[in-house]
């Protein structure tokens, strides 16, 4: 869940209902024990323009610390990940999801001990709620990263504003539809049923955020009245649960191509590159998730215009992998280089089939080993004239 991007709607309903009851059962629990919410800072920033203006010089402080602290929960996030992605760690995510559940571990402590309560004031509550609104900055800013923007869990706002305007244009695509039917044009008709829904889709996916955050709240409050004191536990012990399956569940390595001839890659023109998915050596056994392949991309050498990625029985090609190699090769094509896939037949898995007829990959660049992959690259390159990637 925490290892690649959540690029297929799948993926990014899955991290919406899994992280946003966190953020709302996390705010809630602050606004019942130290009266002030942390998942957000649109209304702390309010209140600190009110409050120079009033010149409570203690209330100011107090919001400068919260908008402070939710800062460097998401320098945090941005800035572990960032390391971990030039380290090229398995998983750059785990760290900061791990981090933000310490820190809610840390705030329940003090809610077991009785250090928060209802009306708690002093010191005690600049640390509650520090360390809560570190975490929900970290938490926002890790599953924005995974998703690449789409998907923010602390704050409703900006969701509901993409409800609305998502919702604005499903209206509009159902109109068109309905305006290309009653004039017999079914080809027309058809392009704006699509977009009609994946509109919807998208809609689902924001609804089920909001849904998600308000299920949260309701939890926390339930929580807080039936057992006060353990009230913060559920959310520690799901994020440990999480950590938990990310860090032990393993992750295919990529290598790059040696080939045991040392004159053999005198062949291989330039441009070309061949690398393989393989599993770890101690976990044969085990089901294998598929590495960060925006990372590998990155690291592909510059002027590559095909790229040979053998994949063998490394990871099972289920509807997540197909959703991962469909973004991949968008983005590789963009930049001018075109995925060749070995390892696998047209044939193999039904999820693949519909790789190639949703238009991701071409049948042709699926090749069953090594040797046919590499003669097919050899091909594009000689056949297709070199062009400047799309900015």
């Amino acid at each position: 869940m925490l290892v690649s991007q959540a690029h297929s709607f799948v993926q990014q309903a899955r991290l919406a209902i899994t992280l946003a009851w966190v953020a709302g059962y996390t705010n809630i629990l602050t606004i019942l024990t130290c009266g002030t919410v942390t998942s957000h800072i649109s209304g702390t920033t309010s209140n600190l323009g009110r409050d120079v203006a009033e010149r409570s010089w203690g209330a100011a402080g107090f919001a400068v610390f919260l908008i402070a602290s939710f800062f460097i929960g998401s320098f945090s996030a941005g800035f572990v990940t960032e390391y971990g992605r030039r380290q090229r760690w398995d998983s750059i995510y785990v760290l900061p999801i791990a981090i933000e559940m310490f820190l809610l571990g840390a705030f329940a402590v003090l809610v077991e001990l009785g250090a928060v309560e209802a009306g708690t004031t002093g010191s005690i509550v600049f640390v509650a709620t520090g360390l809560a609104s570190l975490a929900m900055g970290l938490q926002n800013a890790t599953i924005t990263r995974i998703s690449s923007g789409v998907v923010r869990t602390t704050h409703m706002t900006g969701v509901v504003t993409d409800l609305g305007i998502e919702s604005a244009l499903g209206a509009w695509r159902l109109f068109d539809r309905r305006r290309a039917v009653a004039a017999g044009l079914s080809a027309r008709a058809f392009v704006f049923q699509v977009a009609a829904n994946s509109v919807v889709r998208r809609i689902a996916l924001l609804s089920s955020i909001v849904g998600s955050f308000a299920l949260g709240a309701g939890l926390g409050t339930f929580a807080f009245v039936s057992i006060p004191r353990l009230s913060l536990l559920p959310p520690v012990l799901f994020l440990l649960w999480i950590v938990y399956i990310d860090a032990t569940k393993p992750i295919a390595a990529i290598y790059e191509s040696t080939i045991p001839d040392s004159n053999a890659e005198s062949w291989l023109p330039p441009g070309l590159v061949v690398y393989h998915l393989r599993k770890h050596l101690n976990r044969k056994g085990k089901v294998h998730r598929l590495p960060d392949l925006d990372a590998w991309a990155d690291r592909l050498p510059p002027g590559t215009r095909a790229a040979v990625l053998d994949v063998g029985d490394a990871v099972r090609i289920d509807a997540h992998a197909v959703h991962e190699f469909r973004a991949l090769v968008s983005r590789l094509r963009a930049a001018g280089c075109e995925l060749i896939i070995a390892g696998l037949t047209t044939t193999s898995t039904s999820d693949l089939r519909g790789l190639i007829k949703g238009g991701g990959i071409k049948a042709a660049n699926v090749c069953p080993d090594v040797e046919l992959a590499i003669a097919r690259a050899m091909a594009l390159i000689e056949n297709t004239p070199m062009r400047r990637p799309a900015k």
